[in-house]
């Protein structure tokens, strides 16, 4: 006999950016370390059918499956902490729910009813949340709702989640991850946002089972006996969440309050023991990692406002410390916009104090002949450089220019009438681009890749065929290829037939560390199995480090 699926659903109160798809992912650690099988479900608010055409400074990276799909940055949280690979399936906005329903309506698969938001939308997520169930075939499916109670965007699927609760009372379950401030002039930690959070949740029919208090400091018994007698619940249940210096900390912090206990015995799932061992084994390499390593990174999705926002790289901030901590370093992380470089190219030189320099992914134009100067600068002083996507095209066009001469070389993605396009849509391609279709345009997810022997790229993967994940539209330009490599750079990787250059490097005789990939190796890193690229990287920033410390 078939078991029933159960199902955790996760809800955010009192503001957004609290932690949500972290802890979401820490709950899938915890039950997977007592022998549960999980998979887990990002539900994203807004209209757009994919994150595909959000804004990184608005919303954060745009993470890439394999299938292809542009998601939120949770599901890269889900992959890393999970070490699983999603199926599309496992990802939906507003948007997507209602082209489906849409598309039924026209197909005439309502037969002629008034399509409605209640019933048709929200049997329509229901639907699409149970067969992501199926799909995965986990014991327990946890869905996170993006947005914060009380928004009127993200009511629709509260509404769907109440309906599955009130036909399968036994098989699900509510979390509510809340935020208890403590004000300094205070001086006491606030229990009544969480309150009113959780009487927000009450309104919209649902009872949460569990608290995660998240805070600057541990919740205290006190505070916990607050939080239950008004949001009416076991103070048991109210899980103790503080902040915490890294976020692979979460699972074992959830474990102190016995978090996994408590799921199970709710759901009526059987206890097997627990086995947090090789999470204790990451956090103490972490925090027995001495020495830092300093990394620039040269972008231009990270200024909103007076601040900055490191979300719209989450996957390569992540990616370096799974290599960093591998070798036991302490990445600092320098943000660095490349438009200063632009206006002032002396800066140029504020690059010598770095151990290496990372230039990511991004479109258009802002800040590219920054980055391009980045690039030179770093090639010529012997910098350790990586560049993704983006950055590997720019650092083709950059040794086009300055090694063999061709001064006008550039992306037709910027210059369309450019006499020497070194990066260029490819051909089949540009139809699609001309008529404006844009998403035909894209090789999004996962592409094969052969790898030359003797290379840097085959000594760090230790194998000749590799798959990675992609999001762009430009590649190197065949017309161009067989000039650059007898002008000296080295295409190591290369789709099986031959024509799409993956990835581009300079011979280990000429440069300790330099090497660009058109793929984004940052969306398969996790922090038990760092990137190739990355851990090869961080081992030539930590030589160039040391050696500045002799030198000095």
């Amino acid at each position: 006999m078939k078991k029933n699926k159960k199902f955790i659903f996760v809800l955010g109160g009192v503001m957004s950016g609290i932690g949500k798809g972290v802890a979401t992912s820490s709950v899938g650690a915890i039950l997977k370390a007592r022998g549960i099988s999980v998979t887990a479900i990002k539900i994203d608010p807004y209209v757009n059918v994919d994150a595909g055409t959000m804004n990184p400074t608005e919303h954060g990276e745009v993470f890439v499956l394999d299938s292809g799909l542009e998601t939120d940055q949770d599901m890269g949280n889900y992959e890393r902490f999970l070490e699983i690979t999603l199926p599309p399936q496992n990802y939906m906005t507003t948007g997507s729910v209602y082209r489906k329903v849409i598309q039924k309506e026209r197909n005439l698969e309502y037969q002629g009813k008034c399509v409605q938001i209640i019933p048709h939308v929200t049997d329509e997520i229901i639907r699409t949340i149970k067969k992501a169930a199926e799909r995965n075939d986990a014991d327990v499916v946890i869905t996170e709702i993006g947005g914060t109670t009380g928004d009127y965007e993200n009511m629709l699927f509260m509404e769907a989640a109440r309906q599955i609760k009130l036909k399968n009372p036994k098989d699900v379950l509510f979390i509510l991850i809340s935020y208890s401030p403590f004000p300094s002039k205070i001086g006491e930690m606030k229990t009544k946002p969480t309150q009113q959070a959780a009487r927000a949740l009450n309104a919209a029919g649902i009872q949460p089972d569990i608290i995660i208090a998240r805070s600057e400091f541990p919740i205290d018994s006190k505070r916990k006996e607050k939080i239950a007698l008004f949001c009416n619940i076991k103070e048991e249940d109210v899980i103790s969440a503080p902040d915490v210096e890294f976020i692979y900390e979460v699972p074992l912090n959830f474990e102190k309050d016995h978090l996994s206990d408590h799921i199970l015995n709710k759901l009526g799932l059987k206890s097997r023991k627990k086995d947090l061992k090789k999470w204790e084994r990451l956090v103490a390499s972490v925090k027995n990692s001495r020495g830092k390593i300093k990394i620039g990174i040269v972008g231009k999705y990270f200024g909103t406002g007076d601040f900055i926002l490191g979300d719209s790289y989450i996957s390569v901030i992540e990616a370096i410390k799974h290599a960093a901590y591998y070798i036991g370093k302490i990445p600092e992380i320098i943000w660095i916009n490349s438009e200063v470089y632009e206006k002032n190219p002396a800066k140029l030189e504020e690059l010598r104090n770095l151990d290496g320099v990372i230039v990511p992914g991004g479109f258009g134009a802002r800040g590219i002949e920054g980055k391009i100067k980045t690039i030179e600068f770093c090639r010529r002083n012997r910098i350790p450089f990586l560049g993704l996507c983006y950055g590997m095209q720019l650092a083709v066009i950059e040794f086009a220019r300055n090694v063999l001469g061709l001064k006008k070389a550039h992306t037709t993605e910027i210059d369309r009438d450019t006499p020497e396009p070194v990066i260029d849509i490819m051909p089949e391609q540009k139809k699609n681009l001309e008529d404006k279709n844009f998403g035909a345009t894209m090789r999004l997810g996962a592409y094969p890749a052969v790898l030359k022997k003797g290379t840097l790229a085959y000594s760090l993967y230790n194998c000749e065929k590799i798959s990675e994940r992609h999001r762009h539209r430009w590649e190197v330009n065949p017309d161009f290829i067989e000039k650059l490599e007898k002008g000296g750079l080295v295409f190591s990787g290369k789709s099986p037939n031959g024509q799409l250059m993956e990835i581009a490097e300079l011979p280990l005789s000429n440069h300790p560390f330099f090497i660009g990939s058109q793929f984004h190796p940052e969306f398969i890193s996790s922090p038990f199995h760092p990137h190739p690229l990355f851990l090869g990287f961080l081992r030539a920033c930590a030589k160039e480090n040391l050696a500045r410390k002799k030198t000095d």
